[in-house]
């Protein structure tokens, strides 16, 4: 009897029927289309410069030094593509970003050498709002991936100052032991900042978090060896692992915030370091030069192919 009268009494509280959400959301056309229409105008933008650039370019500096070795422009395309690819790798897990993604990337790097710093993340976004649909708006993720992006250099650049320091403290680099002082506070006190209000600043899961972080660090690590192997190709009589030190110190100089005209205080701290002062002097001429055409050539390309499909964007 006890057990009918349970039986029949009121039945335990269900849980609610659980609301299927759609794992792809399509954003509001109006949005699409002004995302769209900025993303255009930065190309446009980024195509006036490229003629300008262009016709004020001279290679007769450079013209007998570009090297004919297969393996420096393997390098240099390595080198050049570290971060773009390493991005890739990142919003492929973040968003299973298709293939043609490294484009819009290509044209965010190009964007922020020649235009603007940051310009191109706010066109990569806007590619992104026109060409894929998400659940939430993207600008969390690339939010994360840029400031980690700052947050691992950082620390990179803190390792190398430590590395370094012997060299830097004994004034024989020719670095101003105040400039350096108040550069590395500045690298501490963002870095602080950003791991302080980190519950605030960062929006993606943990795991994705040390994801992103992981693949920042390699980049960087690319970028050094790729850089060493190029120059190596360049001046075979230098030895390519002293390259990688010359290759640490050129991003631990590029990444000090108060160290002024940087391409020369490299240049300097290569020739005190290595000798061949005309040598050294032509390569990072070479370099220079090199990256901008590459910039300029990388930037007409995907600005035409962005223009030219601006009208498929619906």
């Amino acid at each position: 009897m006890a057990e009918d009268s349970a039986a029949s009494g009121p039945s335990a509280p269900t849980a609610p029927p659980r609301i299927e959400v759609p794992l792809e959301v399509v954003e509001p056309q109006t949005r699409n289309r002004l995302a769209g229409l900025f993303s255009m105008l930065v190309s446009l933008a980024m195509l006036v410069v490229v003629v300008f650039q262009f016709r004020d370019l001279s290679l007769d500096k450079v013209q007998g030094m570009i090297p004919t070795a297969i393996g420096f422009w393997l390098a240099f395309a390595c080198y050049y593509l570290a971060g773009p690819a390493s991005e890739w790798v990142i919003y492929r897990r973040l968003w299973g970003m298709p293939a043609s993604g490294i484009g819009a990337l290509l044209r965010k790097l190009v964007s922020n050498e020649i235009l603007l710093g940051y310009l191109g993340e706010a066109q990569f976004y806007a590619w992104a709002r026109s060409r894929l649909k998400f659940v939430t708006a993207p600008f969390g993720a690339i939010k994360d991936v840029t400031i980690l992006s700052a947050l691992v250099g950082n620390f990179a650049t803190l390792a190398m100052l430590v590395w370094a320091w012997p060299l830097i403290s004994s004034g024989m680099l020719g670095l101003e032991g105040r400039t350096v002082f108040i550069s590395l506070g500045v690298v501490l006190v963002t870095s602080f900042a950003i791991l302080l209000f980190r519950k605030k600043l960062f929006s993606l899961p943990k795991t994705d978090l040390w994801f992103v972080s992981v693949v920042h660090l390699l980049r960087i690590a690319a970028v050094v060896i790729f850089s060493a192997v190029m120059w190596h190709q360049v001046l075979p009589q230098v030895e390519v692992t002293l390259w990688i030190v010359m290759a640490t110190l050129r991003m631990l100089v590029s990444r000090l915030p108060l160290l002024p005209n940087k391409d020369v205080v490299f240049a300097g701290i290569a020739v005190f370091l290595l000798g061949h002062d005309v040598e050294i002097a032509g390569l990072m001429t070479l370099m220079a030069v090199l990256l901008l055409v590459t910039h300029l050539a990388v930037g007409a390309l995907f600005a035409l192919l962005d223009l030219i499909d601006a009208e498929k964007v619906k």
